[in-house]
């Protein structure tokens, strides 16, 4: 018996691709070791707020206290003889590590500091750090130079524990982001937080109020999309085709409303785990400014625009997520309104660049590359540089570890399967429903062209 071939038209084929797509980057996998990250410098803190003190406990590393000039023997440090350089030490640190208290800077009331070896492990708690700054070290106890630690505690007198309470350092700025201050945060009557600061991240808010947290976290939405070069070129990609304001407005609204539903997932944590995932979210960034570049080449339904639009939009999410979590830890306790005002800060931003990019794109389009022709032009060298970013990225996914099929793993597999079959199935209906939509009117018109005709 002769055998048939399927043969899919041309708009069913464009409706498959996207989604044929999607899933050859998700299928695309291969084990490798992952690369770690180790910090250089770190200096490990705790800020406790009481009823009238706050207290700074910290820990830095000894190297970072040349100044000091602690005396030595040998290459040891002399413990016995090193009150004066530790007494600079804690100048130095109170110099360095800023607290204020409303906009004001505090000054500590008292200081204790002692050295510790490499090997110490007093600051797992609040408690043991506390109890082991107070108790002075062993004498002749031997600390090779520049490997143990400074210990301090720092103690200020506050007006008020529901003050706002800020903390800056400026602690070896040409080590810059190298060196990290970690801050265990305890407001009186409150939960713990936790955050990690550097001398770039200027001063911080430990329990900030919504209005700031707000104004901060707009700022970051705005920078983020103005320096993310690969979202700056997925917009680029979808407006290339886009005539007329409505055409724009509607696919840049469902672009909003794809990455705002991921990024506030991920930030509540909805987002797949692993080391796998955000190099592959970037890859799929890549991938998705490829084929797009690649539509505006062959042509574009606008409709399709939208769906496509909304589509990778949802990728975008989990990429403006991970830009966003590590700031997360500057929200205090207003999680919801940081969110919401980070991601009106992309859209601010997003609104920005597009009033540059679409006159300058109009200008281009009007003078150096008019017509189809200049829309091919453009797509073709966007789809370059996605490509470029494409071999990049996969070459970076597949350096990582991606997760043990185990049955828990399988079972989230299976989930985002099929919600992918789902979101295609619901994507397919749209587009079968908008095209009857069409359609009706045309061919009511015909049967009354073809009914006039029968009058006659």
């Amino acid at each position: 018996m002769q055998g048939k071939i399927l043969i899919m038209s041309p708009r069913s084929l464009r409706i498959i691709l996207p989604f044929v797509f999607l899933t050859a980057i998700a299928l695309c996998s291969s084990s490798a070791r992952a690369h770690e990250f180790k910090l250089d410098a770190v200096m490990n803190s705790f800020i406790t707020i009481d009823r009238n003190e706050a207290h700074l406990v910290i820990r830095a590393p000894l190297y970072l206290f040349k100044a000091a000039k602690f005396p030595v023997k040998g290459a040891e440090i002399d413990v016995d003889n090193a009150g004066p350089a530790i007494a600079r030490a804690l100048e130095g640190l109170q110099h360095d590590v800023t607290l204020f208290e409303d906009g004001r800077a505090l000054a500590a009331q008292r200081a204790l500091g002692r050295l510790a070896l490499p090997s110490d492990r007093a600051f797992e708690s609040y408690e043991k750090a506390l109890a082991h700054v107070v108790t002075p070290i062993e004498p002749g106890t031997s600390i090779v130079i520049d490997q143990g630690y400074v210990d301090a505690h720092f103690t200020f007198a506050i007006a008020s524990p529901s003050s706002e309470f800020t903390v800056r350092t400026a602690a070896a700025r040409e080590l810059g982001d190298f060196l990290k201050l970690t801050i265990r945060y305890q407001p009186l009557g409150e939960p713990g937080r936790a955050m990690v600061i550097t001398s770039r991240s200027g001063t911080v808010a430990l329990n900030p109020t919504w209005l700031r947290a707000a104004a901060g976290f707009i700022g970051l939405g705005v920078v983020h999309i103005v320096s993310g070069y690969d979202h700056l070129l997925f917009l680029l990609c979808v407006v290339i085709p886009l005539r007329g304001m409505r055409q724009l407005l509607t696919v840049i609204t469902g672009f909003t409303l794809a990455h705002s539903f991921t990024l506030i997932g991920s930030a509540f944590n909805l987002a797949p785990g692993g080391a796998w995932f955000p190099p592959f979210v970037e890859l799929a960034i890549a991938m998705s400014i490829v084929y797009m570049a690649l539509e505006d080449i062959v042509g574009v339904d606008v409709r399709r625009r939208l769906l496509l639009t909304m589509l990778f939009g949802l990728v975008h999410g989990f990429g403006f997520s991970y830009g966003l979590k590590e700031d997360l830890q500057f929200a205090g306790t207003h999680l919801l309104v940081s969110l919401f005002a980070f991601n009106l800060g992309i859209e601010i931003g997003q609104i920005l660049v597009l009033s540059f990019m679409l006159p300058a794109l109009a200008l281009v389009r009007r003078t150096l590359l008019p017509g189809r022709v200049g829309t091919i032009i453009l797509a073709a060298i966007v789809a370059h540089t996605g490509w470029h970013w494409m071999n990049e990225r996969w070459d970076a996914l597949i350096r990582v570890s991606w997760p043990s099929f185990d049955l828990a793993n399988l079972t989230v597999l299976l989930l985002w399967m099929g919600g992918l079959a789902l979101t295609g199935g619901a994507v397919v209906a749209i587009v079968s429903r908008l095209r009857l939509e069409q359609q009706a009117p045309e061919a009511q018109g015909g049967r009354q062209i073809a009914a006039g005709h029968a009058g006659e």
